[in-house]
């Protein structure tokens, strides 16, 4: 029977039911460019901006200093806003953005079939064959068991990553991880480290190959979402900088939030699996957090309520989930509000709240939306 003839039969039916059949609404996904919208205009508005950029003393390099502003509703790009020397076509730091982004693209590896959450780490990267019982997983969660520290520059000299990144380990950054003696059960503890993102990079190289792996971000994940701008260091072994050193504009960085947002689909194409999305979005068992805190998924950080405590960010929705990095950077997925937030920043201090920015963007673009 033609399609068309039932099509007009479902048409009839509806007619003479008093139900009207009305054709999906189609999704927007960007080409080369975002598509735009106008700035809802108003008080919230100003209220978003003038939390995001407020005057600041740039002599002090403290408070909240944004370097680019962007936000996609509906995969619609509703507000985009820089401050010099930050434009709509640099490719910012993400610092530690760039660990979720891992993420992301091992879960194009994993719906090729290339790993399973709970393969040792030792079956793609040999170094760890003196630890059998660490798995995907639990580098995954930040839960390897490895001492680490993850102080910056207030404690330099007894910091784990400092010496990871630009001394004794920066020629090898996964082997020097994988040197940390081990100070707990494997899967138990969540202890925040970029050495467990280190290795998971240097896992990935076993995974996919040692031809294929320079290229991979790119034709696993970067390509097929359109983006340009992205530049990703490598140490001098030749394995990304999977904690820290990726860098794309707030644009592209809009795309992979995208994907996020409509659970792991481009378009008509599946990059994501479900189940890995499920993954990320899944709080860690083994997590005991402070008030505030976003609670740690699968290299991801999730709004997620824990028995005894209550939301980490009060004024967003609880399927609000993010990538975040260092001195502010932030890309914010916010399902049930159709909105994707990137932030970049430059805050050398605790003045920004994540929740302060969140509630505004809410009232300014989706105040439908309740927390």
């Amino acid at each position: 029977m033609p399609v068309s003839f039932l099509r007009q039969c479902c048409r009839l039916a509806g007619f003479c039911l008093g139900v009207s059949f009305l054709p999906a609404q189609a999704e927007t996904w960007p080409g080369v460019d975002w598509s735009r919208a106008a700035e809802p205009p108003g008080a919230a508005l100003e209220a978003f901006e003038a939390y995001a950029f407020p005057a600041r003393d740039d002599l002090s390099r403290r408070g909240v200093r944004t370097d680019a502003l962007l936000v996609v509703r509906d995969g619609v790009l509703v507000y985009e806003r820089y401050a010099a020397p930050t434009t709509a076509s640099t490719p910012h730091l993400t610092w530690s953005i760039s660990k979720s982004l891992l993420a992301t693209l091992l879960g194009v590896a994993y719906g090729e079939k290339r790993f399973k959450l709970d393969d040792p780490v030792a079956r793609y990267y040999p170094a760890f064959a003196k630890r059998p019982n660490v798995r995907l997983e639990d580098l995954l969660h930040w839960a390897s068991g490895m001492a680490w520290s993850e102080d910056y520059e207030y404690a330099p000299l007894k910091s784990s990553v400092v010496a990871m990144l630009y001394t004794r380990g920066r020629a090898d950054m996964a082997g020097f991880a994988a040197a940390r003696p081990l100070d707990a059960v494997p899967g138990k503890r969540f202890r925040y480290s970029s050495g467990d993102s280190a290795v998971l990079a240097a896992a990935l190289k076993g995974m996919v190959g040692a031809k294929a792996y320079p290229d991979y971000p790119w034709t696993a994940l970067f390509d097929p979402l359109g983006i340009t701008s992205a530049v990703w260091e490598t140490d001098a072994a030749g394995t990304l900088v999977g904690s820290s050193y990726a860098y794309l504009s707030a644009r592209d960085l809009a795309r992979v939030g995208l994907l996020m947002q409509r659970d792991g689909r481009w378009g008509e194409r599946r990059l994501l699996p479900k189940d890995w999305l499920a993954f990320n979005r899944k709080p860690f068992a083994g997590y005991r957090g402070r008030p505030g805190e976003a609670v740690p998924g699968g290299h991801w950080w999730l709004n997620a309520v824990l028995k005894g405590a209550a939301k980490p960010w009060p004024d967003a929705p609880e399927d609000t989930f993010a990538a975040l990095g260092h001195w502010g950077q932030a890309l914010y997925v916010m399902p049930s509000a159709g909105l994707v937030i990137v932030r970049y920043a430059d805050d050398r201090d605790d003045a920004y709240r994540h929740d302060e920015l969140l509630k505004r963007a809410l009232a300014a673009f989706a105040p439908q939306v309740r927390p």
